[in-house]
């Protein structure tokens, strides 16, 4: 497995009110990843089962390079400025594929 560049981005949301505003967000963001952005292989929301308030992204980008060209997209970018009115914390974690299953 080689090239690959990943991320887990977790999201605590400040209440019920602004979960739904994010999610929102995401809904209108993730149609435009998917039309416009080649390089990123895989980008998963996840809800977290008891945690009403967290979401998880996986993201998953062919290279380095996909992921800069994603951050640099407008709807990334809108994203990235609206979300924080949402949130009360954010934590990322950037991945190196070594091995596994999948199509890179």
């Amino acid at each position: 497995m080689s090239g690959g560049f990943g991320l887990v981005v977790r999201f605590g949301l400040r209440d019920p009110e602004a979960a739904a505003g994010f999610d929102a967000l995401v809904a209108r963001t993730l149609p435009e990843i998917e039309r416009h952005e080649p390089g990123t292989l895989a980008y998963i929301v996840h809800s977290v089962p008891g945690e009403p308030l967290a979401r998880v992204f996986y993201e998953l980008y062919a290279d380095r390079a996909a992921f800069d060209a994603h951050e640099q997209q407008p709807h990334v970018t809108h994203f990235l400025t609206e979300r924080e009115q949402f949130l009360s914390d954010v934590e990322v974690t950037f991945l190196q594929a070594v091995t596994g299953k999948g199509g890179l």
